[in-house]
């Protein structure tokens, strides 16, 4: 065990900071987690907990929507969500995970402090890697710690447009969608990216006419074209109108109460409501990192290696203030990691291909490993299949019409390197794939393993199947 003398200081609650505190602390080490919005930060609070809260209501109606196709009365299709219960759900939701939080670091011995941290401009006497930070507590008094390690893990806030600016009311930013009172009568999405795509799905889910403006020629430029295709598809049908390559110039409040997204190449799009879905920035503008000499990015993300260090001893990053992965999954790991490796245990450094992603729009999108892009340029190096869901005798009973599974293998040795899955259940189904990209199993080891029948899951497996050549058997 660790000897308790062992000081470590966390700026930042969220899944890098709360992850990091529980792992220090089954070392013994003496913790200290600095959250300014509360235990969880912004993906509790703000972020990925209420969202995800918010699509699954929209969901329901998806169901309801399917209700004749399974013999019961079309009426339920017609079943309407209340908005405003639908948000005070959702915020009494993330509440309580922060409040659960609380207790489980409290529970091991953790001190929380509800402020901000800063490093200290005044270093002089620090020993080895020690520094020295300033807490500000919520009612303004201030406080000096010191400690052996410091964990950066502050997390990002929304971009702002300086002529789209965020009003709460009209103009919102993705976070501020939790106070809408009124449903929108025509919703006008900005960013055509993860967030954005996912409250165009949840909205067109409701039944409110949603308008998605897109900088590029497609939705989800980051995500496999095929998947992006499909949610394109799906989204259309449910009356939601995309206006591509079209890059915004500004965002007006209106006489008669609604907004005007003004393009740059003049194009004038009216609605109720906007939502400003374009990005994020980290929050390590105000943490002093000029008084310790931390390097970043021309983004302000700091610079760390695959076990979470910055160029400067003592002092580790994870999260969305670092310039890795932008994921909660991500930023835990790397919380962990950062612990495991400053109190010397073995740990494996960050490997971002084994990292499973999801869009959860309605169908969801999830990704592991290699591109199909990357799969194209590897050329006959790689084999790749892809399988529609609407073969899956578990879809049909489900009258899941739209998704699909893709799988790469290597030619050569038959290692599982990477997959796509499209369907409802995207994000609980992408496990299997992952599992096996992290592991260096091969499709005939994933095509032997039984999954249950009828199930979604074995469009996996049979997909692993049709890509085992002969000489994986031999």
């Amino acid at each position: 065990m660790l000897d308790d003398t062992h000081r470590i200081i966390i700026i930042g609650g969220g899944p890098a900071g709360y992850e990091a505190a529980i792992t220090g602390a089954k070392y013994g080490a003496e913790i200290t987690l600095i959250e300014e919005q509360g235990p969880g930060g912004s993906s509790v609070l703000l972020d990925c907990v209420p969202s995800k809260s918010f699509i699954a209501g929209s969901n329901i109606r998806t169901d309801f929507r399917r209700a004749e196709d399974m013999g019961l009365s079309d009426q339920l299709s017609r079943v309407q969500l209340s908005l405003p219960a639908l948000n005070n759900r959702v915020e009494t939701l993330a509440a309580e995970q922060s409040a659960d939080v609380r207790r489980g670091l409290e529970n091991i011995g953790v001190r929380i402090i509800d402020g901000r941290g800063r490093f200290a401009e005044d270093q002089s006497g620090m020993d080895n890697s020690a520094h020295r930070v300033i807490v500000t507590h919520r009612d303004g008094r201030e406080e000096s710690l010191e400690a052996d390690l410091i964990l950066l893990a502050t997390g990002a806030t929304p971009r702002v447009l300086p002529s789209a600016k965020p009003d709460g009311e009209r103009i919102l930013s993705w976070q501020q969608v939790y106070s809408l009172t009124e449903e929108p009568e025509h919703l006008i999405v900005v960013g055509s990216g993860v967030t954005g795509a996912e409250f165009v799905s949840a909205f067109a889910e409701m039944g409110v006419k949603v308008t998605m403006v897109a900088s590029r020629d497609r939705i989800l430029p980051h995500d496999d074209a095929d998947a992006a295709d499909v949610l394109e598809q799906v989204l259309a049908g449910r009356g939601v109108e995309l206006e591509k390559n079209c890059r915004v110039e500004a965002v007006k409040r209106t006489e008669d109460g609604g907004v005007i997204v003004e393009t740059q190449d003049g194009r004038e799009i009216r609605g109720s409501h906007v939502i400003m879905s374009i990005g994020s920035i980290p929050n390590t503008k105000d943490l002093g990192l000029e008084h310790v000499g931390v390097k970043t990015a021309k983004s302000g993300h700091i610079h760390v290696d695959r076990v979470s260090r910055t160029n400067v001893s003592g002092i580790y990053a994870a999260g969305d203030c670092s310039d890795l992965f932008p994921l909660a999954s991500v930023a835990a790991m790397q919380g962990r990691i950062a612990m495991y490796h400053f109190l010397g245990e073995g740990v494996s450094p960050l490997r971002l291909k084994t990292v499973a992603t999801a869009v959860f729009t309605r169908p969801e999108i999830a990704a592991v490993g290699f591109t199909q892009a990357e799969a194209e340029a590897a050329g006959p190096g790689v084999r790749s299949v892809m399988m529609p869901l609407n073969t899956n005798p578990r879809a049909k009973m489900r009258s899941l019409n739209f998704g699909f599974v893709k799988l790469f293998c290597r030619d050569t040795s038959g290692r599982v390197i990477g997959g796509v899955v499209v369907a409802p259940t995207a994000s609980e189904l992408i496990l299997p794939i992952a599992v096996a990209v992290a592991n260096n199993l091969t499709v005939k080891q994933l095509a032997e393993s039984f999954a249950v029948y009828p199930s979604l899951s074995g469009t996996i497996t049979e997909a692993a199947r049709r890509l085992i050549s002969r000489d994986d058997l031999e």
